[in-house]
């Protein structure tokens, strides 16, 4: 839902971006701003704070396609000089009439922009959602006299969680821009840089309708061993040469609990990806595999008796480059 104060905020400015970042772009920067102004970070440090909110909530706008359609869009009239605002007989809505379709202020500009009414109406059920019977519709309401009471706006926060709390899901508490504390469920699953919505939880309505709701950005601390790949979960696992060469059974860490063993197949390369079924990430909408990379790990300091086993296995073995197949695919490409 547009807010009124969008025609005096520039959201592409706190974010220090253009106005045609893409994306990606948008999500670098707010991840870099908001790890530096987190009240984490800054504890105690009110203007941090305000920064981090600002940021907060230029991201939540711009990351949303339909909300960022809508603010460029409403920006893009107010930069033509129309405003919502109060005022006698010369303000309000004949600024807005003479700022749209160059009619003077005062009455008698007034009853021009009155009989284009109907053509204004039309712009702005366009911009909102569409405008309803009573005047100019949102597409959560109108202003009270036009189209019902507004729903409120939507307050905007951040958190960061543990890895674990993400995969099992948490509760956490929300400083909101008012000052109050709300609480909010952080469901199982939920990803490095997922918005939450946490709905009739924002800011009230200024005329009864509905409250706004909550938007969470959520940042996920990493895991010292394992990582996210959708709902699978990933983890390198090392083995010796000769275990790499000759076949072992091996110990591979979970999440939760004990160990699994798995077996590594003789000639086992660096690289191999090992499954382990319903190991993963467990959601309503399905659970993922425990994901373990075989990495062969390399020896840095070798005895003189390994050393020369290790020489004499080289000399047994057929003078062949690993690598020709590579050069050759290389050269013919």
């Amino acid at each position: 839902m547009a807010s009124q104060d969008w025609f005096e905020k520039d959201f592409y400015a706190v974010l220090g971006t253009s106005k045609d970042a893409s994306d990606a772009e948008l999500k670098k920067v707010y991840r870099k701003l908001a790890r530096q102004y987190h009240p984490d970070s800054n504890p105690g440090d009110p203007k941090a704070e305000a920064r981090f909110k600002e940021v907060s909530e230029a991201y939540t706008v711009l990351s949303d396609p339909e909300q960022r359609a809508e603010y460029d869009q409403m920006r893009a009239m107010g930069a033509g000089g129309a405003r919502f605002t109060a005022g006698g007989p010369q303000g309000g809505f004949d600024d807005v009439f003479s700022g749209l379709f160059g009619q003077p202020g005062g009455p008698r500009g007034s009853r021009r922009a009155s009989a284009r009414q109907s053509e204004f109406e039309d712009l702005l059920g366009g911009m909102f959602g569409g405008a309803s019977a009573g005047g100019f519709g949102t597409s959560s309401g109108g202003y009270r006299g036009f189209g019902g009471p507004t729903k409120g706006a939507d307050a905007v926060g951040a958190t960061t969680i543990d890895f674990l709390d993400a995969i099992h899901g948490t509760t956490v508490s929300i400083q909101m821009q008012s000052g109050r504390t709300t609480k909010a469920k952080i469901p199982a699953g939920v990803a490095d840089g997922q918005k939450i919505r946490v709905r009739g939880a924002g800011s009230p309505s200024p005329d009864g309708g509905q409250p706004g709701d909550l938007v969470i950005a959520v940042s996920v601390r990493p895991h010292p061993v394992f990582t996210r790949d959708g709902l699978n979960l990933r983890v390198d696992v090392p083995v010796t040469f000769v275990e790499a060469v000759n076949g072992a059974t091996i110990e591979v860490p979970t999440l939760d609990g004990d160990p699994v063993r798995l077996r590594v197949a003789p000639g086992t390369p660096s690289g191999r990806v090992l499954r382990v079924k319903g190991r993963g990430v467990v959601t309503a909408k399905g659970t993922g595999d425990l994901l373990a990379t075989v990495v062969v790990a390399v020896p840095s300091h070798l005895p003189d008796k390994a050393r020369q086993a290790l020489d004499d296995f080289e000399a047994a073995m057929p003078n062949e480059n690993p690598r020709d197949d590579l050069l050759s695919r290389a050269r013919n490409a």
